[in-house]
């Protein structure tokens, strides 16, 4: 029973997640400046570092609020 809430939750985390980005990337989320981008030729390597941390701050703040 407990894994079912768990994957109900997780597929609709995901979900809200899909609608929401396409209306986060246009403010910037995704291109800030502490994000690393690489390029050399025909290879990119790109790694969300700033994005990560304000996502995870976020994230560890919603959830502490609804744990309290």
């Amino acid at each position: 029973m407990d894994i079912q809430r768990f994957l109900i939750g997780l597929g609709l985390v995901i979900l809200a997640v899909g609608i929401v980005w396409p209306i986060l990337s246009r403010i910037g989320l995704g291109r800030l400046p502490g994000d690393i981008m690489y390029e050399r030729g025909g290879t990119t390597f790109y790694f969300p570092l700033a994005t990560c941390i304000i996502v995870s701050v976020i994230l560890s703040v919603l959830l502490w609020l609804f744990n309290r």
